[in-house]
């Protein structure tokens, strides 16, 4: 998953994406190592935070682009 390089790109802080969506700074830390898989709701979450889609933010496009 590109969620450190998204966050980091983004300037935020794993406490900061925590607390904005809502979930433990530690589960962030294991979706960031791969320890933890993100369930689908909490992926789109953060697809929508990033304004990415869910195949870029799982590595699956180098598109970053929504369908929205």
């Amino acid at each position: 998953m590109r969620l450190k390089e998204l966050r980091k790109k983004k300037g935020v802080s794993q406490q900061r994406l925590a607390m904005d969506l809502n979930v433990n700074q530690n589960t962030i830390s294991r979706y960031e190592t791969g320890e933890r898989e993100a369930d689908y709701k909490t992926l789109i979450l953060i697809a929508d935070y990033f304004d990415v889609s869910i195949d870029y933010l799982l590595g699956r496009t180098d598109k970053k682009e929504t369908n929205r």
